[in-house]
């Protein structure tokens, strides 16, 4: 496979200590142009801006300093041709057609780690936030308080997927790279020590993988194919009885808690195409947008307590089966929290279901709900995309419009004044101060612990 060429041309700026060095202000540094590189004159093109909130006591801010930002604030500008798209390989959503899709199209994401941060612009890596256990992919363990670009993966990037005190990357070769802390094989590297750089994953698996999906403590990669029926879910990491690896008895932890190499969800009897990784279980999407998942099921604890499987009842398990309340939905997108979960289906309508205790629902109460039904605060709007953090939840409007929900402790939820626990939906407002580059649409947003990101296309620039 032929990598196709740099597209993008990244501005210098100061540094100290090897650092790129810049203020949070409204007028946010120039990441990357793509019309320095054009050809042609007068090329046009879109401006996106990354935003970021919440607590940033290690650098995931991106802004350079230790802060908690209360309100979104910008990062960084990117410059980038108009017919530029969201990456095709967004953990836990299905992979949207594209009208000129025999057009080559500059892809980007964002992902939100722990206590860390990842923008993928063109197949390159920019990340950022704390550093120990190697997370971030530097060859060290210091925080890196701004987006810096990370030159150890030897080809483009399509995905990243953040974890807790890991990282994962899928190349446009259809590789996993992995680094970080190994503990409960979290990496897939048969080993329990850390990376500091990428490192190859070597799966069983034939062929190219085409999606990833991350949690705090364990991993997922779907195989690509030219038949969806011959798509496969390999798995890794850690496990302990709960379930969440879908591998059942005799095929879970080789030690330690964990399962330290890829193994085939062999039990999961239809393919998928989209998959999410939550706390204690996994939910996979098939490409008809069917919903299966499996998990929180422990011979010690009481199983799925919080309903996380949405199956209207307590009981879990090992061995993937569908969420029968949404046999006749088609969903196009799935994300996890902690214990809970959100699903978007084709209509545009967010379904949660979970633990609710922390607001995550946005139900308007605390109660934890059995199975998934609508957030009815957002029933008038039409949703195009979802995230979970840990215990808060995020949806982007067809109009651009962000809302979140949750736990709002550390500014998490991008909206100042609110009570510690927000159990509907809340618009986040942006600064309303005129800087130059027209009105806004949030396209993408990504929630770690404490903080968040979103892009945002802005026009009349």
């Amino acid at each position: 496979m032929a990598l196709r060429p740099r597209t993008l041309t990244r501005i210098a700026s100061s540094t100290a200590n090897g650092r790129r060095i810049y203020s949070a202000t409204i007028k946010s540094p120039l990441l990357l142009d793509y019309t320095k590189h054009s050809p042609e004159k007068n090329t046009a093109s879109t401006t996106l801006q990354l935003f970021s909130w919440g607590r940033g006591a290690s650098g995931q801010l991106g802004g350079g300093i230790e802060e908690t930002r209360i309100y979104p604030s910008p990062v960084a500008t990117i410059s980038l041709p108009p017919n530029f798209c969201l990456s095709r390989a967004i953990p836990g959503r299905l992979s949207q057609s594209l009208v000129n899709s025999y057009l080559p199209q500059i892809e980007v994401g964002i992902s939100c780690g722990l206590f860390h941060s990842g923008l993928v612009v063109d197949g390159e890596l920019w990340i950022w936030g704390k550093g120990d256990g190697g997370r971030l992919g530097f060859g060290h363990e210091n925080s890196v308080f701004v987006p810096t670009l990370n030159p150890h993966l030897e080809s483009p990037v399509k995905s990243v997927a953040l974890g807790g005190l890991h990282s994962v990357a899928l190349d446009f070769l259809g590789r996993v790279f992995t680094w970080g802390y190994g503990g409960f094989g979290a990496l897939g590297h048969s080993v329990y020590h850390r990376e500091l750089l990428p490192k190859l994953v070597e799966g069983s698996w034939d062929g190219e993988i085409n999606h990833i999906a991350t949690s705090g403590t364990h991993t997922a990669a779907i195989t690509k194919s030219g038949s969806i029926f011959l798509r496969k879910l390999y798995i890794w990491g850690r496990d302990e009885g709960d379930g969440r690896l879908g591998l059942g008895p005799g095929r879970g932890p080789d030690e330690a808690g964990g399962l330290s190499t890829p193994y085939e969800v062999k039990a999961l009897p239809v393919p998928v195409a989209a998959v999410s990784c939550g706390g204690f279980f996994t939910m996979a999407l098939t490409e008809e947008g069917q919903l299966w998942n499996w998990g929180e099921s422990d011979a010690f604890s009481t199983a799925n307590s919080n309903y996380e499987l949405g199956r209207g009842d307590k009981i879990g398990g090992w061995k993937p089966q569908p969420v029968p309340s949404l046999k006749d939905v088609r969903l196009v997108q799935i994300a996890s929290g902690g214990y809970h979960s959100l699903a978007l289906t084709d209509k545009g309508e967010i379904l949660s279901w979970g633990h609710g205790g922390h607001g995550q629902l946005g139900n308007s109460t605390l109660h934890s709900r059995k199975v998934p039904e609508p957030v009815e605060a957002l029933a008038n709007e039409k949703i195009t995309y979802i995230a979970c953090g840990g215990s808060s939840s995020a949806a982007i409007t067809d109009n651009g419009k962000l809302y979140m929900w949750g736990y709002a402790t550390d500014s998490q939820l991008g909206v100042p004044g609110l009570p510690e626990v927000q159990s509907s939906p809340v618009e986040v407002k942006f600064l309303s101060e005129d800087d130059g580059f027209g009105n806004l649409s949030v396209i993408s947003v990504a929630v770690g612990a404490s903080h968040g990101m979103c892009l945002v296309s802005r026009s009349g620039y």
